[in-house]
């Protein structure tokens, strides 16, 4: 199996909006776009941070889109955020994307959320070097509750 990151093409797009419409995956991500079935607002969505200094990249498995991963925010406060396709979690395409993705933006610290029970993410961001360093709770769309959260750091 092949993972690589590329620059975000508008063609992915049809794919990176059916990703979201997966009910489990949306309930593990947990804090999802309130009506995620929107697709005049993920068009918006989508125009603005392709535009931005963000840095988003496509993740590729064998060639085939399987996710998107991205690095967002001011300076200082930058977040890392990925979606990955559910019928690749487990075989280790989101820790080898993230890391790729890292090594494209050396700037720290960076930070990164997860759901606090989304054991998945949160152990995929530990091995690629970040850290608990905050509990809170926040409000899931995909769960229609606020819930745990954690957040993570990544220093030098």
């Amino acid at each position: 199996m092949n993972v690589s990151l590329r620059e975000v093409e508008q063609s992915d797009l049809p794919v990176l909006f059916a990703l979201l419409q997966d009910p489990e995956a949306a309930r593990m991500a947990a804090f999802t776009p309130e009506n995620p079935a929107d697709r005049a607002r993920f068009d918006a969505y989508w125009a603005r941070i392709l535009t931005s200094d963000d840095i988003n990249r496509t993740v590729l498995v064998d060639g085939a889109v399987a996710g998107h991963a991205a690095v967002y925010g001011p300076s200082g406060e930058r977040e890392v955020t990925y979606w990955i396709d559910r019928a690749h979690w487990g075989r280790g395409v989101a820790t080898t994307a993230l890391r790729a993705l890292l090594r494209l933006v050396p700037e720290r610290p960076l930070y990164a959320r997860a759901a606090a029970d989304n054991t998945g993410s949160v152990r995929v961001l530990e091995k690629c070097g970040f850290r608990v360093t905050e509990h809170t709770r926040g409000f899931a769309n995909a769960r229609g509750a606020e819930i745990d959260e954690v957040v993570l750091t990544l220093e030098d």
